[in-house]
């Protein structure tokens, strides 16, 4: 009997390749940039506003940990680009 529709296929050749993603959702800048700003944003609310007194330490608690994420990320993506071996990966777009 022929193969049956029903049963999935085993053979790598029958499946199928996702599409790429956009460029646009790939650039991960957009993100840290917008994060950054509004993290700064809200500290400068917190401290020139006085009815925002509570929002300081979680707001200078957000700007460390952006600070902190982006290090990392730099770090690792630098990582990648020099091709250490415990970098990720995915952090560069792929050229088409």
């Amino acid at each position: 009997m022929p193969s049956d529709p029903l049963e999935p296929s085993t053979s790598p050749a029958a499946e199928p390749e996702p599409p790429q993603l956009p460029a646009a959702l790939l650039d991960p800048r957009p993100v840290i940039v917008t994060g950054a700003v509004l993290w700064a944003l809200a500290t400068i609310a917190a401290f020139a506003l006085p009815a925002l007194e509570t929002w300081r330490a979680i707001s200078l608690a957000g700007l460390g940990v952006g600070v902190v994420g982006t290090s990392i990320f730099l770090w690792q993506r630098t990582a990648a680009r020099r091709g250490s071996r415990g970098a990720q990966t995915g952090l560069e777009p792929r050229v088409r």
